[in-house]
């Protein structure tokens, strides 16, 4: 079945973005398209960035945010049902192009099916195929006919599957400036200029804050124990997740750490050290030139799941050490990291204390992640958006593709 795209002048594009940081990117996206495609119409689910953007949404974007094999399974009945419907949706409307904004587990799903009834289908964001299984990205390629890579490492994983995949670039990389400024964002947060301030970001989730929320706190209280002098400034994601961090920082000794609301970068900025849960955080405090300690700690049944399946293919887990290794920094770990029974509040709290103690060190580390920025950047001028904008027009404007058979 061939493709009939809505008007070059003027398309339908479909976004599906699955969680706070998809919103992010579908927002900025949304906005280098338009510079593309004035009277383009956008469809799907986002957030409140892409509505602001003029997004129509046909479904609250909270309905898709569910993290875990244990987690997804509990929700599948509700996630089918949308599914069913939004796949309905979109095979009447038939845009000129689906993006599927990260969420994989329900994305690629979609995508799939949408390409096999002759739909041009765009993934944004690669899997971590680097660190699960790499013969994922052969699925990847049935459910996508062009995957925009944030890593530069990633493409040449799926040109060895013959898949069409492009390196578009880091957002985060066009938001943080190479050399950062530490006092002004200590002014900004009333901090003093002269005392050791340690971030801590046990997690954005409620879900996160329960697993590892008290484990982050009492390793804060063991650095404030043996250096008084610290200033301790954890940032909130949300009202729900202020209220988690309120309750786990009560009678704590000392100066009371900082509680704020957001200013998540403005906080790693102003630090010396930052302890925080694995995840995006870790390649934001990277950008931000900080030095970390990560830890994590998933469901017991998902982890059992993932090693029982064998699906790791790393040792490492942080971003900061993937990259530091995929470009050549050796196989030293960077970044300290603790997860599942390793991210206890002795070894968060030692190798926070060491990290703290040594200028040196934190100075290597710094250098270290001026060149991974560099990486992020890929060479490329201009902003990861408009790049992968240019990607996704240069699909609508092929005239026709091949149809993929539901079973390839």
């Amino acid at each position: 079945m061939q493709h009939t795209p809505s008007s070059t002048d003027a398309p339908v594009i479909a976004l599906i973005a699955g969680e706070d940081s998809g919103d992010q990117l579908g927002a900025e996206l949304i906005e280098a398209l338009r510079t593309r495609y004035p009277g383009a119409r956008f469809v799907g689910i986002g957030g409140r960035r892409m509505l602001a953007q003029g997004f129509e949404s046909w479904y609250d974007i909270r309905e898709l945010s569910v993290m875990g094999f244990a987690e997804v399974v509990k929700h599948l009945p509700r996630l089918l049902g949308l599914r069913k419907a939004l796949l309905g949706k979109l095979l009447s409307l038939r845009p000129a192009v689906v993006v599927g904004i990260d969420a994989p587990d329900f994305n690629l799903g979609v995508e799939r099916k949408l390409k096999a009834a002759g739909l041009r289908t765009v993934h944004y964001v690669s899997p971590s195929v680097w660190a699960w299984r790499e013969k994922r990205a052969e699925k990847i390629g049935r459910s996508a006919d062009r995957v925009l890579c944030l890593f530069p490492m990633e493409p040449p994983i799926y040109a060895k599957h013959g898949i069409d995949a492009r390196f578009v670039g880091h957002p985060l990389a066009d938001r943080f400036p190479m050399v950062s400024d530490r006092a002004a964002a200590r002014e900004t947060l009333g901090l003093p200029h002269d005392a050791p301030v340690l971030a801590v970001l046990p997690g954005s989730r409620p879900s996160e804050i329960e697993r590892v929320g008290a484990i982050f706190i009492a390793a804060a209280r063991r650095v404030a124990e043996a250096m008084p002098a610290v200033r301790i400034v954890v940032p909130s994601a949300n009202e729900r997740v202020h209220a988690q961090l309120q309750a786990l920082l009560a009678n704590f000794p000392g100066t009371p750490p900082i509680l704020t609301d957001g200013q998540a970068h403005d906080v790693m900025l102003a630090a010396d050290a930052v302890l925080l849960a694995s995840g995006t955080a870790t390649l934001e405090a990277m950008l931000a030139k900080r030095p970390m300690v990560v830890g994590y700690r998933v469901s017991p049944t998902s982890y059992r799941i993932a090693v029982a399946l064998r699906m790791l293919k790393t040792d490492v887990y942080s971003l900061p050490n993937i990259l530091a290794r995929a470009c050549g920094l050796g196989k030293r770990l960077l970044v300290p990291e603790f997860m599942q029974d390793e991210c206890t509040p002795d070894n968060l709290s030692r190798a926070t204390l060491e990290l703290l103690g040594d200028s040196e060190r934190r100075g290597a580390i710094v250098a270290a992640f001026e060149f991974l920025h560099q990486e992020l950047r890929g060479g490329l001028e201009g902003r990861a958006a408009d790049h992968a904008a240019d990607a996704i027009a240069d699909l609508i404007a092929v005239p026709d593709l091949p149809t993929a058979s539901a079973g390839h």
